[in-house]
């Protein structure tokens, strides 16, 4: 569980503090304060990235030239964990954990895994195919942690055999082998989707069914991005001629998919955006509670969660979250969009006011929604 998140020179925040954490942690503040930013520093010291778009140079506060977010991480044993990154406005990113430099940004991911719901998450069900390969590999990389490298060497034998299919003379020989390595691997990746996927749905189904009933049954469907009748390494024989004609593999696991339906329906094109935004939180709590049942926490970075959703919805949301005694970071604007109660006992839950660029804990959590 994160205990403490330190940032420096952060968009807004200029030196701002975070804690003590709590298991539920509601950040309020008008538009602009620098909420979502508290958000993209926990981000940072779990991936070493930001979920919003813009280089390092617009992440730095104005005339300085580095950014620096710290954070302690604290098992359920009682141990503990400092963990730091630090990058410049040039793009150099230096690693820090447990106080020793590290060069390992999948040690960051295992250390302090996350999942972010924001207004981008809608592209889980209305964005490219990408967005749900994403969605499946994250799963599968914190699961089945021997997949790591077959999912590299896919990556690595895909880029090689397209390389050479672009080719104006090609070596067969040289393709051959490429073309093997790639199919062993795709078939592990592949499996390793589908192993998952099928985790999810036990977990989801009664999810989605206690937040949002009114939507009725919902199927997740994986499509593997070839045909399942054929093993892939005849699939990539068969099309070897049309692969050089495009110069691509124009299939495989880069081509999968997850068909989401209602009623035999897309999702995306049938429900409104409130029942849309039920849906994606379904998914993310229900990927949570299986890295949690392996791992024995995650953390969740939800911003501006009453968006999209009434009262009773976003209730059910955050009653949901706190049954499965996972760590939360919650935007909103005001303290009465999330009472504290609807989170916990008072020892659960901790409410920040954020007001340009500075944090502070407010005091009485359990308040009813009383606005502060």
């Amino acid at each position: 569980m994160l205990a403490s998140l330190h940032i420096h020179h952060l968009r807004n925040l200029r030196e701002a503090k975070l804690g003590p954490l709590a298991l539920h942690n509601v950040i309020y503040g008008v538009n602009g304060s620098g909420k979502t930013s508290l958000l993209e520093a926990a981000h940072i010291l779990g991936t070493a990235r930001s979920f919003r778009s813009g280089g390092a140079k617009s992440l730095i506060s104005h005339g300085e030239e580095s950014y620096v977010v710290r954070g302690e991480r604290r098992s359920p044993t009682g141990g503990s964990m400092a963990i730091g990154v630090q990058r410049e406005k040039a793009g150099a990113i230096s690693l820090r954990l447990a106080g020793e430099p590290s060069r390992s940004v999948s040690r960051l991911a295992d250390e302090l895994p996350l999942l972010l719901i924001n207004s981008d998450s809608f592209d889980l069900l209305v964005g490219e195919p990408a967005n749900r390969r994403r969605f499946l590999d994250w799963g599968v990389f914190h699961v089945e942690h021997e997949l790591r490298d077959s999912r590299q060497r896919f990556q690595r034998a895909l880029t090689q055999r397209n390389h050479l299919l672009r080719r104006a003379k090609l070596d067969p020989s040289e393709l051959q082998v490429w073309t093997r390595d790639l199919a062993v691997h795709a078939e592990r990746v592949s499996s390793g989707r589908e192993r998952f996927l099928e985790s999810l749905r036990e977990v989801f189904e009664p999810l989605i069914a206690e937040l949002a009933p009114e939507i009725g049954p919902v199927a997740l469907v994986y499509r593997r991005g070839w045909d399942a009748s054929s093993s892939y390494e005849e699939v990539l024989q068969r099309s070897l001629t049309s692969d050089q004609e495009q110069g691509f593999t124009q299939t495989g696991p880069q081509r999968a998919d997850i068909r989401v339906t209602v009623g035999g329906y897309s999702a995306a094109e049938t429900l409104s955006r409130g029942q849309q935004k039920l849906l994606v939180c379904a998914l993310k709590l229900a990927q949570g509670q299986i890295l949690a049942s392996e791992q024995g926490n995650v953390l969740y970075l939800i911003d501006d969660l009453p968006s999209e959703l009434d009262a009773e919805r976003c209730e059910r949301v955050c009653r949901t979250l706190a049954a499965m005694q996972v760590q939360t970071l919650i935007t909103c604007v005001t303290r009465s969009a999330i009472p504290a109660s609807w989170l916990g006992s008072e020892s659960d839950v901790a409410m920040f006011h954020v007001k340009q660029g500075q944090v502070d804990l407010a005091s009485s959590a359990i308040d009813n929604g009383k606005t502060a």
